[in-house]
Parts: structure tokens; sequence; C-alpha cells
């Protein structure tokens, strides 16, 4: 028997590859759509196409828990495809290396000199993590990646006047939150 539109969803459930030939040739732009969506700020190929993999792997070994029709299966293989996005764009943001390149390191400093840029290091990323979410990845990608403001706003899908304000907020907040840390530790 062959997979057609009438027959698919019952030979995906008996686990028959000719189902996911058919749902992946008939279902592949719908499920790129959504994953370059959730995905695309991270400017990673590699773990796009992962995803997409891995959507319709979680497709194949989760068939029996569908029932419905055509209409239904559409909605679920977009949910999956939209919880799986998210899932890899959440792993990805944690896993993401900031390099420490903004610093001369080919400056001799002496260990004390080090232990001093490793604790202000230290408590400026303290800072920039009480920020919210939004501002603090501008940050990240403006002053620890070297971003202009063009490219964030590609990256984060906000405009670069939007990005300017961000900047301008988050800067005044850091200096009061330094400042009170300051008065904090005088304080002591």
């Amino acid at each position: 028997m062959k997979c057609n539109e009438s027959n698919f969803i019952r030979r995906l459930q008996r686990q028959k590859e000719d189902a996911l030939e058919f749902i992946v040739d008939t279902y592949l732009p719908l499920i790129k759509c959504v994953t370059y969506k959730v995905l695309s700020p991270l400017n990673n190929h590699g773990v796009i196409e992962e995803c997409i993999n891995d959507i319709f792997l979680s497709i194949w070994n989760n068939s029996n828990k569908f029932s419905g029709d055509i209409t239904d299966f559409r909605k679920w293989i977009c949910a999956i495809a939209k919880f799986k996005s998210i899932d890899y764009y959440r792993k990805a943001r944690k896993e993401m290396v900031f390099p420490s390149d903004y610093m001369d390191m080919n400056a001799v400093r002496s260990a004390e000199d080090e232990l001093i840029m490793l604790e202000d290091r230290t408590e400026l990323i303290a800072l920039i993590n009480q920020l919210e979410p939004m501002d603090r990845d501008i940050f990240i990608l403006k002053y620890f990646l070297g971003l202009n403001t063009n490219e964030i706003s590609t990256r984060l899908g906000i405009t670069p006047a939007a990005i300017d304000n961000r900047i301008y907020r988050g800067k005044k907040k850091l200096n009061n939150n330094a400042t009170n840390l300051m008065l904090g530790e005088s304080g002591t």
C-alpha cells in the first residue's frame, strides 16, 4: 500500500517509513518556517538543521500519541516544531561562549592586576545579569561580542532606535546599581 493524503497518519502510527517520507515532503516548508522564526536570532544554520531533524524524529517517535484528522495533525506538528525550537534556542543561549578578548591580552600584568580585573569582570557580569533579558542580550552582543546596532537589530528583530534607547536606559541602571554596590561596600 502506498502512502497518500488519506492514509499517511495511520501508516505513520504503524511506523511505516513511507509515511515519514510523505510527511517530510509535505510539511518540511511549514516546519522550516516555524523553526527559522524561533532560531534565526542565533544565526546558526547547523542548530536549525539539527532542530528540524529532531522535530521529525519526535513526530516519528510520538505518532502513536496523535489522534485526529489532517487539520489536527498540522496543528500538532506545528506545536512540536515550536516547542522543540524553543528548547533548542534556550539550550543554545545557555551554551553561548562570550570571548574575553575585549581586553588587551598581550599586555603584561602582575598577578594582582589579573585578580583585580577578574573581580571587576565578575562584578560587571553580575550587574549585567540584573538587567532584563532583552537588555542583557543587547549589552552582551554590543560590548562583549562587538556587534554594531544594526547587526543587533537584525538578530533580535527590534529597531535600532529601540536598541539605542535600551542601551541608554541600561547604562543608567548599571550606573545606579554599581553606585549602590559601592555605597553598600563602603558602609560595612
